[in-house]
């Protein structure tokens, strides 16, 4: 009996450390990509999108709730009126704490295409700013192509920047306390939204924070477009084709500072704080952007996360990296409410060698992540037979 249950016991074990020897082979194979070697975090989320495994209707994270279980926000959908008579839909999270509080407007990514992106894709994002600057948080739901090309998108986006400051007291707002957010695309609208708003004597703006945003629609010879634009690093040059074509179809638009504020004269915008990923084909226009409002005076932190690709902020609930830059954009957002910020020389700070508990943390988790992708793979395979 004793031998018995030693074979069996040499075979589970035998078993484990066969599955956990193949999970880190393949998990190494994956991070070996057509562009270079990723880390292996990058690698297996990488895998996980490429092969549907990973779903939009993740559940919110436990630090939107106090410990007692009840929610500090509340949440409620509504509908913003813009110019030309329409509404727009909008998600708005509330503090339930007295205020006043500051305002976010978050203006979501998605190739200002439809099917793309809307404010519930974004949704983590938008809960994570509200629980870590304590601010009234607005996912707008502005109109998006082929239905609705430039300027739908920046007019909407404005519009309800507008409404919203004038209408900050039926949220307990602050509309001395207004910041713009946005990625990729969002992070255009961001940033245009701020040049409105000065070139309209519209709301006043305490600060843009640019998540790795889209700065210009002409064909400019970047080495990151052409690096990393096949698509797997979840933005493609196919996608940046049709985005052009059907949102600013007239060519004479790409010209335009409000579609390409990479040609705008930026004195007297908003404070910003721009994050780029490293394999991202938008990652250099997004550091000459930044470059730009420093030169023009503005107050800029820039910084890169390499070893991450493009969206990486999406995933902050498994990527440090990505959790780093949540944190970095709120403390950010908190200081330009309550401080004056100063202009400074240009400098893009690289955030590239993680610490070696987060590296080793990292790479553990890659590799249970990676087993627990096999695993569903293998059973999706045996169950299709």
């Amino acid at each position: 009996m004793i031998r018995i249950f030693q074979t069996v016991l040499l075979a589970i074990v035998s078993a484990i450390v066969g599955f956990m020897i193949i999970s880190i082979t393949f998990v190494e194979y994956w991070s070996h990509t057509e562009a270079g070697k990723v880390p292996p975090k990058t690698a297996v989320l990488l895998h996980a999108i490429h092969h549907n495994l990973v779903t939009p209707d993740m559940r919110p994270p436990k630090f939107l709730t106090q410990s007692n279980g009840h929610s500090r926000f509340k949440t409620e959908l509504i509908q913003i009126p813009v110019s030309d008579g329409a509404s727009i839909p909008a998600r708005v999270y509330q503090p339930k704490a007295s205020g006043p509080h500051p305002i976010i407007l978050y203006y979501h990514g998605g190739a200002f295409l439809e099917g793309y992106g809307d404010i519930n894709t974004h949704d983590n994002i938008v809960r994570a700013l509200a629980v870590r600057t304590g601010s009234i948080v607005v996912a707008v739901g502005y109109r998006v192509a082929p239905g609705h090309p430039f300027p739908t998108a920046i007019e909407d986006s404005y519009d309800a920047l507008d409404w919203i400051s004038k209408n900050a007291e039926l949220f307990n707002g602050d509309p001395a306390n207004v910041a713009v957010v946005g990625d990729s695309a969002g992070g255009n609208i961001a940033t245009v939204v701020s040049l409105m708003a000065r070139d309209r004597e519209g709301p006043e703006i305490s600060a843009q924070v640019l998540l790795y945003p889209l700065t210009t629609f002409q064909d400019v010879a970047f080495p990151s477009r052409d690096h990393y634009d096949s698509g797997y690093y979840l933005l493609s040059r196919a996608v940046m084709v049709q985005a052009r074509e059907k949102y600013t179809p007239q060519q004479e638009s790409w010209l335009n500072p409000y579609t390409s504020p990479l040609n705008a004269d930026l004195e007297g915008v908003p404070p910003a704080f721009v994050v780029t990923a490293e394999f991202d084909p938008l990652r250099d226009e997004g550091e000459m952007y930044a470059q730009s409002l420093a030169d023009a005076g503005v107050p800029v932190q820039a910084i890169r996360y390499n070893g991450v690709m493009h969206g990486f902020v999406s995933f902050y609930e498994v990527m440090e990296r990505g959790d780093d830059a949540l944190h970095q954009a709120s403390m950010f957002l908190k200081k330009s409410f309550y401080d004056d910020m100063d202009a400074k020389p240009y400098e893009l700070v690289i955030d590239d060698v993680p610490s070696a508990q987060v590296a080793i943390k990292d790479r553990l988790e890659a590799y249970a992540i990676g087993g627990f992708l096999i695993g569903k793979q293998s059973l999706s395979l045996f169950s299709g037979w």
